[in-house]
This record gives structure tokens, C-alpha cells and sequence, in this order.
């Protein structure tokens, strides 16, 4: 995808797919409770891939969640208290993202998971769940809080199907918080009574009721739009709808990110509105913790090298077994741009540039639809080219046409 910008200030309404962490998490809670109308599903493929195999399992023993992580993952769990017996596959890619903590919690719980390949790594083939008869206390797991929080999501949600329901402990350093919470926000507006007491989650077995919900639209996606106008020329401003200010997306974070490089947020009855200002301090050396929020991380590191504010970054340990290593190849096309995404040691990267120049370079994506979309802000800077523009499908399929709609010049080569 060959893109450019032809001068003059960013404007206009942007209009965003709906959030597929909340999608899919709905999408799993609605299963379970057998019922309910989900309103504002996104059409990105992770959302519309996880409905499809959730209609198709009961008479399918072949299931194949491609390379979407909480497909995997959610579907693991669900299927396996669901008794549902043959195998569920992935991409190449997928098969060499680890798995082994989710289905050593399950097998604890009573689910009959075997490796067809790698320990450890999907492909899976599952063979029921064999509950204690009778069993009247909580299934007691005890599980890390610094792995994926899609692995503690998937435990949750299935909580109120084992027979004495589950005690969840997380142990060590809890990252991606607000996924948990947003899983336990979901849970309970589907009738799960569940209770905290410090990192110990207790779901007791009361059933999903039939729920329904609309689904808001994706800050992660929105992130690409902040990047926009933090780019673009001065008098910039959008418009992007169904965004709440009372979000359970943790990618939300966004909004106080941002105002470091000059991007204003005001919440509307119906969404925000972005426009930029001025930066208060173009010298200072910001700090950002990624933990709770790693979508964002892409996004601020090209922003932070594109604009020359650098930006010591923290809790990118998970972006190893995204996509792809997002670490290495944020390293290796910043460096095209005369940017750097460097190794401070100790878990942290500082995000800075010399010189950083777009003049008609081409990005690789990785198979990764974030690479895609966090360079693609660029364009503001000069003309450039972002290779397999297609990844997009994952999240946010309609990418390049919000962007042609919104003065880009958008040509699609071959």
C-alpha cells in the first residue's frame, strides 16, 4: 500500500471497528449462557472467526483458530468445559506460541488436553472433562499473574461451570490488569457472582444468564488515529465515535499518553474529539509503563521516534509472543527511519530518533496488523510503503479506506 499525504491539516469523523477484546469475550460469555442479542460486533477477523467456530463446534471436530491468540485461548478453555471432543489448530505461526500454562490449569480442573506436536505449543486435541463427582468446594488454581492475561481470562470465564465453581491465585506481578478486570466486568453483567480478595479471584457455579450487550468501539484502534494527528500539521483535528470515558478497555491509556505529544481529548455524549496543541515541553524524557496496555506500545514508540521525544518504555515483555517478536521488528523498521527502539537492560527500551527522515521507505509487517497500522501514521511525514496492507484484516479491516476517506492518497500496488 503506497500512501502520502497532500498537505493541510487532519479532519473530519473516523469511524472504528468495535473492540474484539470485548467482542470476544462476550462472544465466549454468550455461548455459555446459552443466549442473548450482542450489539456492535466488529467485523475484524478475530471477531468474526471466533463467532464462526463457536457456531460450528457442536458439529465439527476440526476447529482451526488461524493465528488469533484469544481464539486459542478462550476457545481452549470453553471447549474443554463444554466436553467437546477432536482438535483445535492454528497457523504456524500460532503453533509457536506457548499454550502450556492455560492447559496445565485446565487439566488440573479435570479437561483431557493432549499435544499433537510440541509439548507445550498448539495444536490441541481435546477429549472431554472428567469432573469429581459431586465435588461441593471451588477448583483451586494457582497460576502467574505476569503471563498472558488472555490465559487467566479464559479461566475466569469458565469459573461458573465447574462443580464447586473456581478459586483463581495469581501469583508474583500481575500485568495486563485491565483485561482481568474487564473479563470479571463482562462476567458479571452476563450473572456470574465472583469476589476479589487481593490477587485471589472466587467464581462461585451460578450459571450465565442470556445477556444483552453492545459492544464499544476499540481504543487500540483508536490509538492509530491519536498518532494521526500527533503527525499531522498544525489546526489537526478528528472526530471518532462510540468511545466511552467510562471504558472497560485499558487501552484507554491512550489518552494521557498522548497529551505529552500535543494530542487534546475531549469526550463527547458520543465518542471524542482529537485536536492538537502545542507540546508544553519537547525536551523532556517521558516514561511509559506498558503492562496493563501493550497494544499501545507500537503506536508511542514510532510516535515518540518520529516526533524526537524520547520515550523510556517499560512492560513490553509480552510483545515477544504477539504476532510476531514486536520488539525486533519495531527495531529493525524504526532503524529504516533513522529511529531506534533500544535496550536499556532490565526490561527497559527508550524510543528515540537521530535524524528521522520518511522519504518513500517500505515497511515490513510481520504477519502482525499493528506493524502495519502504527507505521502507517508516517505518511503525514512523506510518502511511504507498507507491505501486505491485508494484515489489517485482524482488527481493523476497513484501515485504508478511513484513511483514503480522510484525504490519504491510498494506491494498492499489484
Amino acid at each position: 500500500m503506497h500512501l502520502s499525504w497532500p498537505g493541510g491539516p487532519l479532519g473530519g469523523t473516523a469511524h472504528l471497528p468495535a473492540s474484539k477484546s470485548e467482542a470476544n469475550r462476550a462472544l465466549i460469555l454468550q455461548a455459555l449462557a446459552g443466549g442473548g442479542t450482542l450489539s456492535n460486533l466488529s467485523d475484524a477477523h478475530d471477531t468474526q472467526l471466533m463467532r464462526g467456530l463457536l457456531a460450528a463446534a457442536p458439529g465439527s471436530n476440526v476447529l482451526d483458530a488461524e493465528d488469533a491468540g484469544t481464539v486459542m485461548r478462550f476457545l481452549t478453555a470453553y471447549l474443554a468445559v463444554t466436553n467437546w471432543r477432536g482438535q483445535l489448530i492454528g497457523t504456524a505461526r500460532m503453533q509457536e506460541r506457548p499454550i502450556a500454562v492455560l492447559v496445565e490449569a485446565l487439566r488440573q480442573a479435570g479437561a483431557r488436553i493432549n499435544y499433537l506436536n510440541n509439548e507445550g505449543f498448539p495444536p490441541l486435541e481435546l477429549a472431554g472433562c472428567a469432573h469429581a463427582p459431586n465435588h461441593p468446594a471451588p477448583t483451586e488454581l494457582a497460576v502467574r499473574g505476569d503471563i498472558s492475561s488472555q490465559y487467566i481470562s479464559a479461566l475466569l470465564m469458565v469459573g461458573p461451570r465447574l462443580p464447586g465453581g473456581l478459586r483463581l491465585q495469581l501469583t508474583g506481578h500481575v500485568g495486563s490488569r485491565p483485561y482481568i478486570n474487564m473479563t470479571v466486568a463482562l462476567m458479571q453483567l452476563f450473572g456470574a457472582d465472583y469476589s476479589v480478595e487481593g490477587d485471589t479471584f472466587t467464581v462461585r457455579p451460578i450459571a450465565y444468564r442470556p445477556t444483552d450487550y453492545t459492544v464499544e468501539s476499540d481504543w487500540s484502534a483508536a490509538s492509530y488515529w491519536y498518532a494521526l494527528v500527533a503527525m499531522a500539521p498544525a489546526g489537526s483535528e478528528i472526530t471518532l465515535p462510540w468511545l466511552r470515558q467510562a471504558s472497560l478497555q485499558g487501552d484507554q491509556a491512550i489518552v494521557g499518553m498522548m497529551a505529552h505529544f500535543g494530542v487534546e481529548t475531549t469526550f463527547l455524549p458520543d465518542g471524542i474529539h482529537l485536536k492538537q496543541q502545542p507540546i508544553a515541553d519537547a525536551t523532556q524524557v517521558l516514561a511509559f509503563d506498558f503492562t496493563d496496555c501493550p497494544d499501545l506500545a507500537q503506536t508511542v514508540a514510532v510516535v515518540a521516534a518520529a516526533r524526537n521525544i524520547p520515550v523510556e518504555m517499560t512492560g513490553l515483555e509480552s510483545l515477544r509472543i504477539k504476532e510476531t517478536d514486536r520488539i525486533l521488528a519495531l527495531q529493525t523498521e524504526l532503524a529504516k527511519f533513522c529511529g531506534a527502539l533500544r535496550d536499556m537492560g532490565e526490561g527497559r527500551f527508550r524510543a528515540e530518533s537521530s535524524g528521522f527522515a520518511v522519504n518513500g521507505q517500505s515497511v515490513a509487517t510481520y504477519h502482525d496488523h499493528r506493524m502495519a497500522m502504527a507505521f502507517a501514521p508516517l505518511a503525514m511525514l512523506g510518502p511511504l510503503t507498507i507491505e501486505s496492507p491485508a494484515v489489517v484484516k485482524k482488527s481493523y479491516p476497513q484501515f485504508w479506506k478511513e484513511l483514503a476517506k480522510s484525504g490519504f492518497t491510498t494506491t494498492e500496488a499489484g
